[in-house]
């Protein structure tokens, strides 16, 4: 019979606790946090950590995406404009991973320095929403539906390229692009649309991991063994902990983190 340590490794499990924690208390997707983890801390090459939490984070967000569904808060026309611009931009991206070879130095070097600098930008949307929404609210204001559906697109696209590359940007980032776009859609919304279009997209940009050879299955099982049961319990205490604090720590942690990977 085969041992459960070859297919559970207990580091990761704990690391999945504590991921599945934060993202918890703060709402912060945890490929900002579970991707630069295995990196840095277990030194696993930056490919396989990006597809094996792709397919966790599409995993753990189907269920977010049913409940906002049943809730109604999913404005499907904004998530098909998102997904014509992040399904082909998902699908290029991994094509040009598998023409570079996804395990090799190359790629390896390509997908540290993007998720370093997609951390950084995690960090400042975090730290500066509240300004950037209202600065940039006069001008998408001014803008025609035809000229927004087209930034969605484009938006879609960028996060498409952003996501497969490095698990990061569907959450912060994309909700606070969505706040400017649609300041007349209530945020409730604005989340349940952008965790509804980052299933299909962390799905295909996962499974486009697996393909070509970037996804370590026990390292997955053991990550969702922790952080369900984290972010469950996380959740429960959310409303105790205060949140700026957290979230300006966080940032700033975040903003260390994407520079050490950015620069180094």
């Amino acid at each position: 019979m085969m041992q459960i340590g070859q297919f559970i490794h207990f580091p990761y499990t704990f690391a999945g606790l504590a991921v599945g924690g934060l993202v918890g208390l703060t709402g912060v997707g945890g490929g900002s946090l579970m991707t630069p983890l295995l990196v840095l801390m277990f030194g696993i090459h930056p490919a396989t950590a990006v597809g094996t939490d792709l397919l966790y984070a599409g995993l753990t967000k189907i269920t977010g995406s049913a409940v906002h569904h049943r809730n109604g808060s999913i404005e499907w026309s904004v998530v098909r404009r998102l997904a014509a611009g992040s399904a082909p931009a998902a699908l290029a991206t991994l094509a040009l991973l598998a023409y570079w070879g996804v395990q090799s130095q190359r790629s390896g070097s390509a997908i540290s320095t993007i998720l370093g600098y997609a951390l950084l930008l995690t960090a400042t949307v975090l730290l500066f929403r509240p300004w950037l929404v209202e600065k940039t609210r006069p001008a998408f204001a001014r803008l025609s539906e035809r000229h927004i559906a087209a930034l969605t697109i484009v938006l879609g696209a960028a996060l498409g390229v952003m996501v497969t590359l490095s698990s990061v940007g569907a959450g912060a980032i994309g909700v606070t692009v969505l706040l400017m776009l649609y300041p007349k859609m209530s945020t409730l919304r604005i989340v349940g649309t952008d965790i509804a279009h980052a299933v299909p997209l962390t799905l295909i940009a996962g499974a486009g991991h697996w393909a070509i050879g970037s996804v370590d299955w026990p390292m997955l099982i053991s990550l969702l063994l922790g952080s369900i049961p984290g972010i469950m319990i996380a959740s429960h205490f959310a409303t105790r902990v205060p949140d700026r604090a957290l979230r300006t720590l966080l940032a700033v942690a975040l903003a260390l983190v994407g520079a050490k990977l950015a620069f180094q």
